[in-house]
């Protein structure tokens, strides 16, 4: 079952479930990025010259992880193609913890050149264990409007 441009609602929230970063995430995206920033990779050097409790999982991966998540009705969502992402990175994931995302339709518009898709705006929140909030941002989305068949 799809769901189309037509049938989302401006405040409509979509709840994914959670996953937990695993220190194998944190040395895989190194390797797959090449971001070998000591943030990621050197207990002992965060504990020393930052305020973290220890190593951090990249931004980027969190982003990722969050974005892939399975979220019952947004995963059916008609996305015709991924337009835009903005991130806030607000806190650190270590690993073992959980992360969850909430993605709240904030506006939603019909394509003026091609009228069988539109705009979809999400706002996006990522979350840790205990809700402490981790990551803010938007993402732009164009999705099919509903079938005329459907529509009606």
């Amino acid at each position: 079952m799809s769901l189309y441009l037509d049938q989302l609602a401006d405040g409509m929230e979509f709840h994914s479930a959670g996953r937990t970063i695993t220190e194998a995430d944190i040395a895989n995206f190194a390797g797959l990025s090449g971001d070998f920033n000591p943030l990621h990779t050197d207990e002992l050097w965060v504990r020393e010259n930052t305020d973290f409790d220890g190593r951090i999982a990249h931004g980027l991966l969190v982003l990722s992880a969050s974005n892939g998540l399975a979220t019952p009705g947004l995963d059916d969502l008609a996305v015709l193609a991924y337009l835009e992402v903005s991130r806030r990175m607000v806190g650190p994931v270590y690993p073992g913890e959980t992360i969850r995302a909430t993605s709240t339709v904030a506006a939603t518009r019909v394509s003026r050149s091609r009228p069988d898709t539109g705009i979809a705006t999400l706002t996006v929140e990522v979350s840790k264990d205990g809700g402490e909030v981790v990551q803010t941002g938007t993402d732009v989305l164009l999705v099919a409007t509903a079938p005329a068949q459907e529509a009606a």
